[in-house]
């Protein structure tokens, strides 16, 4: 077993960087469908599940452009809302848990948004259900599609509510 020894009595002096942090990055990221605009976001970690992410919206339509390490322009102006339809968006998301964050943008911008059960880490009870609740209450309706194992979310017009979340 490793461990970290640690002996007092001197000074610590220096810079770090730190790492942008994945789940706040994948909510960010997700959040660039809300707006045609082009969006700069800097400090993103070059892992997986973020590039996961990025190769979905890229496969919406949306545009990305990447500025430098960690750095990328995002403009959601051409979203092709068959593909979220599509049985490649459904196994995307399938594969990454995060995907659950399209449904608020995609729906606020779009009414309606499709997402399969999503995958990432089983590491204990994660719960979607407060999601779909939050949204029925903003007047939106779930629907499941057994013929490809999805969720349909459709709202002609979500209104504001009073929320507990969980």
């Amino acid at each position: 077993m490793s461990a970290f020894i640690i002996e007092g009595g001197r000074p610590l002096k220096g810079e770090i960087t730190p790492q942008g942090a994945k789940n706040e990055a994948l909510q960010i990221l997700c959040a660039t469908l809300l707006t045609s605009e082009p969006i700069r976001i800097s400090n993103l970690p070059d892992i997986a599940d973020v590039n996961n992410l990025i190769n979905q919206l890229i496969n919406m339509g949306v545009s990305v452009t990447r500025n430098g390490v960690g750095c990328f322009t995002f403009q959601a102006d051409n979203i092709n809302l068959d593909y979220i339809e599509s049985e490649e968006y459904i196994n995307g998301c399938s594969r990454l848990r995060g995907s659950v964050m399209f449904i608020g943008p995609l729906l606020g911008r779009f009414g309606r948004a499709t997402m399969s059960e999503p995958g990432g880490d089983k590491i204990g009870r994660r719960r979607l259900d407060t999601h779909f609740i939050g949204f029925q209450k903003l007047g939106a309706t779930f629907t499941f599609d057994q013929s490809c194992d999805c969720y349909e979310v459709f709202a002609d017009q979500l209104k504001g509510t009073d929320l507990l979340l969980d």
